[in-house]
Order: C-alpha cells, then sequence, then structure tokens
C-alpha cells in the first residue's frame, strides 16, 4: 500500500525521518547512487545532461524507498561527469530542484554534477591539520575570500579567488608582503571565511566589480561557490581550487574557519530544502508563514530531525572532505541547543581541536526559550564559542546607536562589561562556564568599523588620537582571555567610508587596501607583537574559569583605567604581569608594587626581545594606550616552607634532647 502524506502536515514529518549516510550523490565502486528523501512525492525521476548547458537530456525514475526516500543506481563509467537536476510530482505540481545534499553543482547551482569530491584533489593534498591544543591558543583573522587578494596593488595573479589564496611572494608595488605572505606573517593560527557554500547573490556566469556579495544567502551547503573558482563553468575546479588554497594555509601553520548559514536560505520556495518536502524545513509561525528571526525571510527548523541530519552531517562532510578547522554559526541564536551540542559531538570523533563558534544573539523566532542555542543558554552547550557583544559594545559603543561611545571614547559607564570580557566573560553576571565559550572582538563584517564607528562618536578627533583610541581596542582584546577575534585590516585601521552594511556593495568598498597596510606599518607591527606576546606568555590565555580566578585579580586605579594583574608560581618562578589601559585622554602616572619589572607593552610598541628595565616605580602611562610590565623571579616561597619545616624539625628535636637530659 503507497504510503500518501497530506501537504498540510508536512511540518510533522519527523517519523519518517531517514537515518541512512546516502543521502544526495554517493559513489561506490563501479555504482553511482541517487537517493532522494521525499516522504511527499507521488515520483521521483533524474534528468541526465552531457554537458551543463545541454538540451537533451535521458530521465530515469527512481523507486519509492524506505523512510521516504527515492532511490536509482547508475553505471559510474556510463554516467559520471553528467549533469544532473531531479524533477518531482509534489501535491499534484511539478517541481524541479537539485536536493540539498548536492556536493557538486555547475554555474549558480543550477544543475549538479555526478562527480566524486574525494577524487578531486589538488597536487600535494595532505589531510592532516596543523597543531592545535587549546581554544584559548586560537587568534582568529576574519576575511572574505575575495577581499583578500582583489585590490589592485595586491601582487596576486588570481586576484579574487582562491587561488590568490595560494600565491607565495606577493608585494605591492613597494614591495610590501601581501595576502598569503602577509597574513602568515601576523601571526593568526586561525583564518575565517566569510560563506564560501554555494550561494545565490553572485552571478558566476560574469565577473565585474559590481558583482560581489557576502555570501549569507545559502543555496547548497555542501558545494562550493564558484565565483571564486579560476572557471565556475567547470565543476571540478572550484572543488580542487578550494582545497589548495586550505592546504596552502595548512601549510604555513594556519587553520581554516568556515562561516556557516544554516538558519536561513536564499529563498525558501525556490532553493533546494523548500522543493521536495515543502514547509518541512522552516520554522513557521501561528499562522503558517515563515518565520523571520533571521531577518533574511525565512527560519529554517534545526529541531527538526531532517534539518538536524542535514546540519551535522554537512559540517562533518566540510572537516572530513576539505580538512576545514572550525565552524561560525551564523545567527546561532536561532537553532537549538540539541542540535549544536550534536554538532559539537560529531566534529569531536573526527577530531576535537576543530573550533564551533556561533552568534548566540536571542532573536524572535517561535522555538522555545529554553531551547534556543543562544548566550541565556551557553551553559548548556560546552566548548561551543559565543561571540561577546557586551565587550565589543562597551569597548567601542553599542553598534546599533552609531553616536554613542564606549570606554575607549571616554564612556565610563562601560567599564564593568570591559571588565568582564577580559576576564573571559566566566564572571556571575556574564554568560560562559568557560573561556573557551567565548569570543571577544571589537569588529567584524557586519556594522561599522571600528575605524568608522570613531568617526563618528569621537568627530573632533585627529587621526593621531582615532589612532590611539583604535589600537587600543585591540589591545584590550588581544589581552583578554577567551578566543581573541579580529577583523582582517581592523590592524591598520580599515575602512568602508561609513557603509555599515557593505554586503552587497561592490569590491571597491570591501577589498583589503594593502597600500593602506603598508602606510600603516607601525599599527601592523604592533599588532604582531600583541599576538606574539599572547602566544608567549599563557597568563593571557588561561585554560580554564578556575585558572581565571586563581590567576586573574583587578585592582583599583583612577576612573578611566582598567588595571590587573596575571600572577602564577611555575618550574620554580614567580611570574606576573600587570596590565594598565589606559582610557583617557591625559597620561596617567601610576606606582608599581614592589619588584624588578620588564617593560613589554608601552605606547603603542611591543618589545619581547630587549625589554627595558623599569627603575622606578612610578610609571607615567601615555594617553590612550596601554603598559604592560613582566617580573619573572624565583620562588622563594618554597625554601621559606622548607626551612620553617627545618625548624620546626630542630625545635622537636632540641625539646626531646631536653627532655632526655632532665630524665637522667
Amino acid at each position: 500500500m503507497e504510503h500518501t502524506i497530506d501537504q498540510q502536515t508536512n511540518v510533522d514529518l519527523d517519523h519518517m525521518a531517514y537515518h541512512g549516510k546516502d543521502l544526495g550523490v554517493t559513489f561506490k565502486g563501479d555504482i553511482i547512487r541517487l537517493r532522494v528523501w521525499s516522504p511527499v512525492a507521488e515520483e521521483m525521476t533524474v534528468k541526465l545532461f552531457r554537458t551543463p548547458r545541454a538540451r537533451k537530456f535521458e530521465r530515469i525514475e527512481l523507486e519509492r524507498a524506505e523512510k521516504g526516500t527515492w532511490v536509482t543506481e547508475l553505471d559510474r563509467a556510463s554516467f559520471e561527469g553528467y549533469f544532473y537536476v531531479f524533477e518531482a510530482v509534489v501535491d499534484g505540481k511539478r517541481v524541479e530542484s537539485l536536493d540539498p545534499y548536492a556536493k557538486v553543482v555547475g554555474v549558480n547551482g543550477k544543475r549538479g554534477c555526478l562527480l566524486d569530491p574525494s577524487a578531486l584533489n589538488p597536487d600535494h593534498w595532505v589531510k592532516e591539520r596543523p597543531l592545535f591544543h587549546s581554544s584559548q591558543e586560537a587568534v582568529i583573522y576574519e576575511a572574505h575570500v575575495r577581499d583578500l587578494t582583489s585590490h589592485p596593488d595586491s601582487g596576486v595573479m588570481h586576484r579574487g579567488k582562491f587561488l590568490g589564496m595560494t600565491e607565495a611572494g606577493t608585494k605591492t608595488s613597494n614591495g610590501y608582503p601581501t595576502a598569503l605572505d602577509y597574513i602568515t606573517a601576523l601571526g593568526v593560527t586561525h583564518l575565517q571565511l566569510m560563506p564560501f557554500f554555494d550561494y545565490g547573490s553572485v552571478n558566476e556566469s560574469r565577473e565585474s566589480e559590481a558583482n560581489y556579495n557576502w555570501g549569507y544567502d545559502p543555496v547548497h551547503y555542501f558545494a562550493v561557490e564558484g565565483s571564486y573558482a579560476s572557471s565556475a563553468d567547470d565543476p571540478a575546479a572550484r572543488i580542487v581550487e578550494l582545497k589548495a588554497m586550505i592546504q596552502a594555509l595548512h601549510d604555513r601553520g594556519i587553520r581554516v574557519i568556515m562561516d556557516v548559514v544554516f538558519n536561513h536560505t536564499y529563498d525558501a520556495l525556490t532553493t533546494p530544502l523548500g522543493q521536495f518536502v515543502p514547509d518541512y524545513y522552516y520554522r513557521l509561525n501561528e499562522d503558517g508563514t515563515l518565520a523571520d528571526g533571521s531577518a533574511c525571510g525565512n527560519d529554517t527548523a534545526s529541531e527538526r530531525a531532517m534539518m538536524r541530519k542535514l546540519i551535522v552531517e554537512c559540517v562533518s562532510y566540510w572537516a572530513k572532505e576539505f580538512m576545514i578547522d572550525g565552524f561560525r554559526f551564523d545567527l546561532m541564536g536561532l537553532h537549538d541547543v540539541k542540535t549544536m551540542n550534536q554538532v559539537r559531538k560529531a566534529l569531536d570523533r573526527i577530531d576535537p581541536s576543530i573550533l564551533v563558534t556561533g552568534e548566540g544573539w536571542n532573536l524572535d523566532t517561535p522555538l522555545s526559550v529554553r531551547k534556543k542555542a543562544n548566550q541565556h543558554n551557553a551553559h548548556k552547550m560546552p566548548r561551543i564559542a559565543q561571540f561577546n557583544d557586551a565587550i565589543r559594545d562597551g569597548v567601542r559603543g553599542d553598534v546599533f546607536i552609531e553616536d554613542l561611545p564606549g570606554w575607549i571614547s571616554g564612556n565610563t559607564d562601560m567599564t564593568a562589561d570591559v571588565k568582564r570580557g577580559i576576564a573571559g566573560a566566566v564572571t556571575s553576571q556574564s554568560f560562559a562556564d568557560e573561556p573557551n565559550q567565548v569570543v571577544n572582538y571589537v569588529e567584524c563584517h557586519d556594522n561599522l568599523t571600528l575605524w568608522d564607528k570613531l568617526a563618528i562618536t569621537n568627530p573632533d578627533d585627529d587621526e593621531t588620537t582615532r589612532r590611539r583610541r583604535h589600537r587600543l581596542a585591540t589591545t584590550i582584546v588581544m589581552l583578554g582571555q577567551g578566543i581573541p577575534f579580529l577583523h582582517s585590516g581592523q590592524e591598520f585601521f580599515r575602512t568602508k567610508d561609513g557603509d555599515e552594511n557593505s554586503f552587497n556593495s561592490g569590491e571597491v568598498v570591501n577589498r583589503l587596501d594593502w597600500t593602506r597596510a603598508e602606510q600603516e606599518t607601525p599599527s601592523v607591527e604592533y599588532v604582531k607583537g600583541l599576538i606574539s606576546l599572547r602566544k608567549q606568555y599563557p597568563l593571557f590565555r588561561l585554560e580554564n574559569t578556575e585558572q581565571i580566578r586563581k590567576h586573574l585579580r583587578f585592582f583599583d586605579e583612577e576612573e578611566g583605567v582598567i588595571a590587573f594583574e596575571l600572577s602564577r608560581h611555575v618550574e620554580g618562578y614567580v611570574e606576573r604581569h600587570l596590565v594598565y589601559h589606559n582610557g583617557l585622554e591625559k597620561e596617567v602616572e601610576v606606582k608599581l608594587p614592589a619588584g624588578k619589572f620588564e617593560v613589554h607593552v608601552e605606547d603603542h610598541t611591543v618589545n619581547l626581545t630587549a625589554p627595558r628595565l623599569l627603575e622606578d616605580r612610578h610609571v607615567m602611562i601615555a594617553p590612550l594606550s596601554t603598559l604592560v610590565v613582566t617580573e619573572r623571579r624565583p620562588d622563594y616561597s618554597k625554601y621559606a616552607v622548607a626551612g620553617g619545616a627545618a625548624l620546626a624539625i630542630l625545635g622537636l628535636w632540641y625539646v626531646a634532647k631536653k627532655r632526655k637530659n632532665k630524665q637522667q
């Protein structure tokens, strides 16, 4: 008896969930298997084309199989390399689409291609990750694939492409390093790339400066975006060239984080999720309309079995096939806690060092408050890091109120938020249980760049003063507990000329200006130094909350100055760092405790190789800057303990001897 389901019950299909691992196109020996999940379909066929633009096709029927799936098997020798599209009858209507598991696609994702991604590899493809031990060791650098190399003075041959980030030795016309060499020298551990799955807002068949988008509009979650490939017409090129870029970064010791956008799709009506099981993959309001907590027209329903399965299997696929080292979940607060924990568990089985981060905002979507994967429920999601908007807004000012200043602009009302961020957001007033649940930042692709924000909050500043505020903000992030995050170009005062949402503003507005990096070399060197300082001293990246409470202590200075000490006893030594962030537009005098201190950071300069020794306990801190002094001395306390024990033993011996003499 054929199982039919009324269209109105599509959202209640979890009982028909398919648990197999072969959805989409899979290859096994001489067979290509095609499996599509569509419990509501009345029939399902696949149309096979010899070439990407062929009109003639061969039609093959899929057979109804277990748990609402449709299956057919093809001879690999006959059909490998063919292009395909599925056609189904759903609710009496004929629908044509790829399925949600399509892994290899042609131009603009209109047709899939019967190729095995595991067989599409560049030369020197090594499935190994750079060594990495702890989340807090990460220094994340966010960028857009095209932005990295599209500037005309980048010196890159394959500008705006995956291959552009494989080129070594690229320089500006004046010889300043760019792209891969620049990022390597900066010292970051992770390059977070904005979406490079197949998305819908860029026409892959034409190239122009205006044909640009950030890519937060998914079409095919498992497939690679073709606009970053040397040829969008060649479905293999995008896979091989993405792997080549990842390998080039891995060879330099840099891990890759993929920005994933499972919370919505480009278009609920035309993209694969909406075709063969209408409504099921999307979250609906009580009146049957699409939920829109994403402000993108639709919210996906991660709490449904097959959407959860898709998310978990998708990140696992990218981690295994492309050796992706981390995933940043866009608008993670729209997902449910169970799904995110299953993501973490699945990635742990592959490699526990893979990072999972996300935007844990509290968004308006019809999902129970206790289930939302947002900051309020962070305690339910161990080892999943949430972006810390409190330190972001505390340092720079609210991103949604452009003229509201932050702590670096004299708003001392934000002091507590900044201090909580420095402490890794693990205080009772914040959201995290552990510092590996926190990403600290002051700038990302969204909203105004920090440089542009400061132009509004502090319009009377000259550029020198604005630079000082800007570097102070970056310093606060780099010397705080948790995971520090930098927006590409932040280190050289990136500007988008006041464009606060440049997702489709074109290449000229968005590309990294390598000539500006060259002009701002002192600032770039300063950020390099901060990264080196963080790497050299584990106290700036403590492993857990217990260590933070034990080793970090804030102390009082005048209003507008945040001061703290990091100290520990290790290997017979006492190591301590005193950090003073001066948010005032004047010099500040501080009195150091007794000790022999070396200056590692002073007036926007880092010196780790030959730091000067302080001779006076009274130190002046330059306006809008950070002072870091360090002491490392023998730990005499253990000798005091040993001496005390020896005296105690001697005393007991003396008493015993005296008693014996009396007895005699």
